[in-house]
């Protein structure tokens, strides 16, 4: 089965090094146009576009399947495309290509967080399970019928980046799953069924702790936004960047926002009860231990994060 495989992220290679492994023809691989990275600002091909590279795949760079993206996927000539967080919208020409059409692996158990941030808002919101669908990408926003799914815990101290980095893996099999289910003819996708939430695209402003919440709400938000767009909170006029905080319910002294040192521990009050820092970036400086900012201090008790 000839399949094209569109994706741009460091999370969707599991999924094209499993189609491949799988045996399928990956005629051909759609990914975002290079973008610059680093300070330096220099132009990097997106991790799958590197990937295929490897592999000896056509890479088609498209920031939009316009009608040449699409002139170019009907040129592959694919019996189905298999998509996983490619960034942007597929029309209904470009749907209509494959006599398959798009399967879409997405990180999120349909229709529970629909949208470009499923496993972020998953963890912000403290759900204890998530997982992976697949499903026949249609007009509407992750609207289409499911082929399978898989599940995952959350566990108490995951990142949004460490959960995604093992869908990425396990969705990668389910992927490949499917693709051999309709090559076989035994794929019946089922209509989705259950409670929608939606999943909009993080802002750097989702990472901003609000010291009044409750703690376990800061630390949820902390580790959703890790690693991207990052926690952070503001000091002196300037943005304060945060990694995951640990929760501290011994110490409810503190108002929010007020730092105390407790040992070698950093302190932050919160609307409940302290959080403990793990490593802070002032402004102009690099990532640091908590502890190791702390000493730098002249009086930490007269700290105060907005």
């Amino acid at each position: 089965m000839r399949v094209l495989f569109a994706g741009t992220p460091a999370v969707a290679v599991p999924s094209l090094n499993a189609l491949v492994e799988a045996g399928f023809d990956v005629v051909a691989v759609l990914t975002r146009p290079d973008a610059p990275v680093g300070r330096k600002r220099v132009l990097t091909p997106s991790p799958v576009a590197a990937r295929a590279v490897e592999l000896g795949i056509e890479v088609i760079h498209a920031a939009r399947v316009d009608a040449g993206a699409t002139a170019r996927i009907s040129g592959v000539n694919p019996d189905v495309a298999a998509i996983v967080a490619y960034g942007g919208l597929v029309p209904p020409a470009a749907l209509a290509v494959p006599r398959y059409g798009w399967v879409n692996l997405h990180f999120s158990l349909l229709p529970a967080w629909r949208g470009a941030a499923p496993v972020q808002r998953a963890v912000m919101a403290g759900d204890d399970v998530t997982g992976a669908v697949t499903f026949l990408l249609e007009e509407g926003l992750d609207t289409g019928p499911v082929f399978g799914s898989l599940t995952e815990s959350v566990g108490p101290e995951d990142t949004a980046g460490e959960l995604l980095e093992r869908l990425s893996r396990s969705g990668a099999v389910l992927l490949a799953q499917t693709l051999s289910a309709i090559e076989a003819g035994k794929a019946a996708p089922q209509p989705q069924s259950g409670e929608v939430s939606l999943a909009p695209k993080l802002t750097l402003e989702d990472g901003h702790l609000n010291w009044n919440h409750p703690a376990l709400a800061i630390g949820r938000q902390a580790r959703g936004v890790t690693p991207e767009p990052g926690a952070w909170t503001v000091l002196d006029g300037q943005r304060v960047k945060l990694e995951p905080v640990r929760l501290r319910p011994d110490v409810t002294h503190l108002s929010p926002g007020a730092l105390s040192l407790d040992g070698k521990s950093v302190l932050v009050g919160t609307g409940s009860h302290a959080v403990e820092l793990t490593r802070i970036q002032p402004a102009g400086k690099k990532m640091m231990a908590a502890a190791d900012w702390a000493r730098g201090m002249a009086s930490l008790e007269s700290v105060v994060f907005e």
